[in-house]
């Protein structure tokens, strides 16, 4: 795997327009800042206008359950919270990857 990191404090058009400029296959973001029900849902409609509803979304933070099944609603594939591990996301990801390749 190859990652890109792109810092602290995206805009979702700043990740939105840096998966397509790189060709990403998935977006991982860690929010612990509770603003995940601001950035993912325009993140997502953004994958959208841009027809890139092929690219994994994966979201870990700290995100309540009712949360994480309205982020799941909206299409992100995986909502990590404190304490998962490494290998169950990398084994995930590889998964989801091997799955649209």
């Amino acid at each position: 795997m190859e990652v890109i990191y792109t810092g602290l404090r995206q805009t979702p058009e700043m990740i939105v327009n840096a998966a397509l400029q790189e060709d990403v296959q998935v977006i991982g973001l860690s929010i612990l800042s509770g603003a995940h029900n601001a950035i993912v849902p325009r993140i997502m409609a953004l994958l959208r206008e841009k027809k890139m509803e092929d690219v994994i979304v994966i979201v870990g933070g700290t995100i309540p359950d009712d949360d994480a099944a309205k982020l799941k609603e909206l299409g992100v594939a995986a909502v990590y919270q404190p304490g998962a591990s490494l290998d169950e996301i990398a084994g995930f990801i590889r998964s989801a990857v091997r799955q649209i390749v």
